[in-house]
């Protein structure tokens, strides 16, 4: 990932991953006024619009953007900002977007109307913190037509067991992350290479980009409150895949 676009801010807690929220956590440590769970249009809301004294885009042709990652994209108390989002991707298809929801429900009724099979340069992605949450988040997910999915199981607080056949051929990318704040809870590495295993079968690309700060493995809580050594255990792991990439054509 190469940036972030926070095109609104604040949002409503609605499932155990939510329970330690990041967002809610560096807001209070900031002394943000605003309630975390107010959410508001922010002032970066045109950012991949936005360029530098020479014209340039800030966010440059090729980049990678996490978008809404304060808050969910399809948060009931958002739709009236939504349109005006998807019509700024529009207007960056040299960009991928990549977009991460709790809330696969509401995605069939809030995409853009030009959606058709999907946009090239927008990937969709759920959140699953534990076996619950993916069982009952992945069909809306697979039911949604779109030229890139995927899955980030994050912060994963339990074990995920899936047969990379049950997900069609639609999973591009598994990404994993331990949890940081509030009271953390575990991460295993059991949980972890389970779900590694699957995408080494499946062809599928996988990012353990994080261990979380209670990270376990072989019977042994290894303490990291560094989110830098978290991330350097993370990549010596050895479980991270990357078999193929987003085919993305710009020149359209």
């Amino acid at each position: 990932m190469h940036d972030i676009w926070n095109p609104w801010h604040g949002c409503k807690k609605c499932s155990p991953g939510c329970q330690n929220c990041y967002m809610y956590f560096l807001d209070e440590q900031r002394g943000v006024k605003t309630p975390s769970s107010e959410v508001h249009k922010t002032g970066n809301f045109r950012y991949p619009l936005s360029k530098d004294r020479s014209g340039n885009y800030k966010v440059k042709s090729g980049e990678r953007i996490r978008v809404n990652m304060t808050s969910d994209t399809f948060l009931e108390e958002a739709d009236e900002w939504r349109d005006e989002m998807w019509s700024i991707i529009r207007k960056r298809p040299d960009v991928i977007f990549w977009i991460l929801t709790k809330r696969p429900e509401r995605m069939a009724d809030h995409m853009p109307s030009d959606w058709g099979e999907g946009y090239e340069n927008v990937v969709v992605n759920i959140t699953c913190e534990n076996q619950e949450a993916y069982n009952k988040r992945i069909l809306y997910l697979l039911d949604l037509p779109a030229k890139h999915k995927g899955i980030c199981c994050a912060p994963l607080i339990g074990p995920i067991k899936f047969d990379y056949r049950s997900l069609d051929g639609q999973i591009e990318e598994i990404s994993v992350g331990g949890e940081n704040y509030g009271s953390p809870r575990p991460c295993r590495y059991e949980w972890v290479k389970g779900i590694s295993d699957e995408c080494e079968k499946g062809h599928i690309n996988f990012c353990f980009y994080e261990t979380g700060t209670n990270f376990w493995m072989n019977g042994i809580n290894y303490y990291m409150p560094s989110k830098q050594k978290q991330s350097v255990e993370a990549w010596f792991s050895l479980l991270n895949l990357y078999q193929h990439y987003y085919d993305v054509d710009f020149t359209t």
